[in-house]
């Protein structure tokens, strides 16, 4: 049985930090920023942790 491959495009959207965490960016800041508050597009550049309930999931597919 071949290797299983890992999802090219969900790997280039997430990082995996030494600790095991893995981060993402948000989502809602690449178009129709004007009607955003500025502190809503402050907090949308930052990144964030993939939540718990996903990340069995997202193990899965990011295994090669």
């Amino acid at each position: 049985m071949p290797k299983m491959k890992s999802k090219k495009a969900l790997t280039k959207r997430i990082k995996v930090t030494g600790s095991g965490k893995v981060v993402r960016h948000h989502a809602y800041v690449s178009h129709l920023a004007p009607h955003k508050t500025t502190k809503q597009k402050r907090h949308l550049r930052k990144q964030t942790s993939v939540s718990a309930s996903d990340m069995k999931r997202i193990k899965y597919l990011i295994q090669g």
